[in-house]
């Protein structure tokens, strides 16, 4: 085998992520790895996630260090292929070093990458990422946004073309909403296809996400090809109330910061980034009018589940449904019982947001469907 030196850098998550904070390694200098190996956790703006081995090879040198922030595209470590010298890796890491530039922000906020749409009289933000024949869509759940999908977008782009969204009421998308309900939502998200020209989609959906990818496929089915749900509204009564009221009414980093723990299942993932993010989502007009509207939707006034959508999914065969074990916000035993049609997966030790907390073995699952 001929002599090889692959540079690990900073990797790119999400359209807006600019820099990540090395937290700990791994594995040590000397290990071999293969490919989807776990090397080292690394903390964004939004939450941490574990960076895998991209290349098989022997982990040679350690560059970056605990705590060290680095850009995107920084030089975190030395793989090699073959027997190399201790002198040709440190010749290799001077010349990185030397030649390396930080890549220039796209914008002054750094997310030229999204676009704007008027979908029936909403303005709606999305993005876009990959050129693959078949079609993805990315729905997130209630007060979040496309952040959700941070480490999801990017690895299903390498087989499809997959698109995410802002739904009414969150990101920066309209605000002021004329049907807050599942029903109104879901027919956006068909006209968002309808708007960009996207004939049939393969729906992905967290929480009250996947119960809007579920009355989408009920109100047009030709156009869902298959329907993959994590952690969703839909499929039973109980909901945790306490943390929907909890999120509404939060307006102190005190309160917010409780609040969003609730959604892991290691609190320590909820960073001050994050935290100030939310609220400043949260303090945005007509926010918390629509948060509240949304709410009362799909959340009757006894505090259980307003929709049921188990039919919907026993007729769409090749659905999945994917749960985190220590889910407080919709228990993951909702997936008992689902029938033939729909392959479940419940992961253990993770909370409601496990498309952030359990990154790799959710993309994993997916990858295998698309």
């Amino acid at each position: 085998m001929s002599k090889e030196i692959i540079a690990i850098t900073m990797p790119k998550w999400g359209l807006s992520m600019t820099e990540g904070k090395v937290m700990e390694w791994l594995v040590e200098e000397g290990a071999v790895l293969q490919v989807g190996d776990a090397m080292v956790d690394i903390e964004t703006e939004k939450i941490a996630n574990t960076f895998e081995a991209l290349d098989a090879g022997t982990l040679s040198k350690i560059v970056a260090t605990p705590d060290e922030i680095l850009p995107i595209g920084a030089l975190l470590g030395v793989l090699t292929t073959s027997e190399i010298s201790d002198e040709e890796i440190a010749a290799f890491v001077e010349e990185f070093q030397a030649n390396y530039v930080p890549p220039e922000p796209e914008s002054e906020d750094g997310n030229d990458a999204y676009a704007f749409i008027e979908v029936d009289n909403y303005k709606i933000r999305y993005s876009k990422m990959g050129d693959g024949e078949k079609n993805i869509i990315l729905i997130h759940g209630f007060g979040g946004d496309s952040d959700r999908w941070l480490f999801t977008q990017q690895p299903l782009s390498e087989l499809a073309t997959v698109y995410a969204l802002d739904l009414p009421g969150h990101g920066q998308s309209t605000k002021i909403i004329s049907d807050p309900s599942v029903r109104g939502l879901a027919k956006v998200v068909l006209s968002f296809m309808d708007e960009l020209g996207i004939d049939q989609a393969h729906l992905i959906g967290h929480s009250l996400g996947g119960a809007i990818a579920l009355q989408t496929a009920e109100l047009d089915k030709p156009r869902v090809t298959r329907l993959s749900l994590i952690a969703p509204v839909g499929l039973g009564s109980e909901i945790n109330v306490a943390y929907i009221n909890e999120f509404i009414t939060a307006d102190s980093r005190k309160q917010m910061k409780k609040a969003l723990q609730e959604l892991v299942a290691d609190p320590n993932l909820v960073n001050r980034s994050l935290v100030n993010d939310m609220l400043k989502f949260k303090r945005t007009d007509g926010v918390e009018d629509a948060l509240k509207a949304i709410a009362s939707q799909f959340i009757t006034e006894e505090g259980t589940q307003a929709d049921n959508f188990l039919q919907v999914l026993s007729d769409l065969p090749k659905s999945m449904v994917i749960w985190g074990s220590e889910d407080k916000i919709i228990p993951s035993d909702h997936c008992n019982g689902l029938g033939e049609g729909a392959s479940v997966h419940i992961l253990e030790g993770y909370g409601h947001l496990v498309q952030l907390e359990a990154a790799n073995e959710v993309n994993t699952l997916l990858l295998d469907v698309i």
